[in-house]
């Protein structure tokens, strides 16, 4: 069984929409939504429409917490991680061509897959930026084996995601990037550049390619060299 875990925060807008993409899934499968405590309807249209709701009551939440509540939830044996206002087109086809990997290679912990913006919002700047970042990650993956992935699809061995600790919940940024190469070191990592999913692109847009490229490069190396990230909280985007 796949379980298939959303971590959301004031996600009102988009999280009916995420979570019913996957009623009809022709094999064994549940939906978490695991909620950082949000002040809008995320919890009570979440309840409405998925298998399982976490919700946080701590002091202080981030991604990773989130990922890692759901993740122990989760009853399946395969734990996919998708952003609240992630889309999967064809559900049905994608998830079947995805769990091959798994069944067919004992080996297999970790998938990732290029992402774009909603067609109807994404520009001529997302859609360079996007090609670049995705044949990165692509490279990555598939030629330096270093299984790095975005938290906004990741679909992981269950076995090999506790092997290693889960998420980070140190970091308040870049836990997915160190997740997959960590995760990558237990077993083999792929980028599937036949898959993909959408995303909203809203912090893209809101606060420019620029500015968020400098951000994810000055924790990417933060993290790198000194184990922490810059960026102290995540903030929403809504």
């Amino acid at each position: 069984m796949i379980s298939i875990i959303i971590p959301a925060l004031e996600e009102e807008k988009y999280i009916e929409d995420t979570v019913r993409q996957f009623e009809k899934l022709s094999f064994p499968h549940e939906v978490i939504v695991s909620d950082g405590h949000s002040h809008d309807r995320t919890v009570e249209i979440s309840r409405a429409c998925a298998d399982k709701v976490v919700v946080f009551q701590g002091a202080r939440h981030n991604p990773s917490i989130g990922r890692n509540d759901g993740a122990k939830a989760a009853s399946g044996d395969i734990l996919v991680f998708v952003d609240g206002s992630v889309i999967v087109p064809d559900p049905d086809a994608f998830f079947r061509r995805a769990l091959s990997y798994f069944e067919n290679d004992a080996s297999f912990v970790s998938l990732s897959v290029p992402q774009w913006v909603y067609p109807e919002k994404e520009t001529m700047t997302d859609k360079i930026m996007l090609t670049i970042t995705n044949w990165v990650l692509r490279i990555q993956n598939n030629v330096f084996r270093r299984g790095v992935g975005s938290g906004k699809f990741m679909m992981l061995r269950r076995r090999a995601f506790e092997k290693i600790g889960g998420f980070r919940e140190d970091l308040a940024t870049r836990e997915d990037g160190d997740l997959g190469l960590r995760i990558s070191k237990v077993g083999r990592a792929y980028f599937d550049p036949k898959l993909c999913i959408y995303y909203s692109g809203r912090r893209e847009h809101a606060m420019g390619w620029a500015r968020l490229l400098w951000m994810w490069m000055t924790n990417s190396l933060a993290v790198a060299l000194f184990d922490k990230s810059v960026t102290e909280e995540w903030k929403p985007i809504r």
